[in-house]
C-alpha cells in the first residue's frame, strides 16, 4: 500500500530532534493521522504509516510500541498489541488489517513525509 513517490508532494513535519528514538508521533497530513516514527538502531530512520488501528478502530498506532520481530521492524499497537511492519504497513497478526505507508526522509534536520 506504499505511495507513489513520484508523484508525492514532501511535507515537513517535524525536526527529527522532536522524535525521541525509537518511538512515534502523529502528524496531521492532508487531513489524515498519520504516526511517524525515529528508529535508531544504529542509524537514523524514520517511517510513516496511517495512524489509525483498524483492529481496535482508534488513532493510536504513534503511541505504540517499536521494537523488532526477527528482521522486521514493527510497532505493537497499544490496544490489542497487534504487530504493524513500518516498511509494509502490513499487520502481522491479521493481514487484512494492514494500514497504509508513506514515504518518509530526514533531510536538514527534518522529518519529511509524502503524501
Amino acid at each position: 500500500m506504499h505511495r507513489d513517490i513520484q508523484n508525492d508532494r514532501w511535507t515537513a513535519v517535524c525536526a527529527l530532534d522532536d522524535i525521541v528514538p525509537n518511538t512515534g508521533v502523529c502528524a496531521l497530513l492532508q487531513g489524515e493521522h498519520v504516526a511517524v516514527f525515529h528508529v535508531n538502531d544504529g542509524e537514523q530512520r524514520v517511517f510513516a504509516i496511517h495512524n489509525y488501528d483498524p483492529n481496535s478502530q482508534a488513532s493510536v498506532l504513534s503511541r505504540g510500541l517499536v521494537g523488532s520481530l526477527g528482521e522486521r521492524i514493527v510497532v505493537a499497537s497499544p490496544i490489542y498489541k497487534h504487530h504493524f511492519d513500518l516498511q509494509t504497513g502490513e499487520c502481522l497478526e491479521a493481514p487484512e488489517h494492514s494500514v497504509a505507508t508513506y514515504p518518509a526522509r530526514i533531510d536538514g534536520g527534518k522529518v519529511w513525509v509524502g503524501a
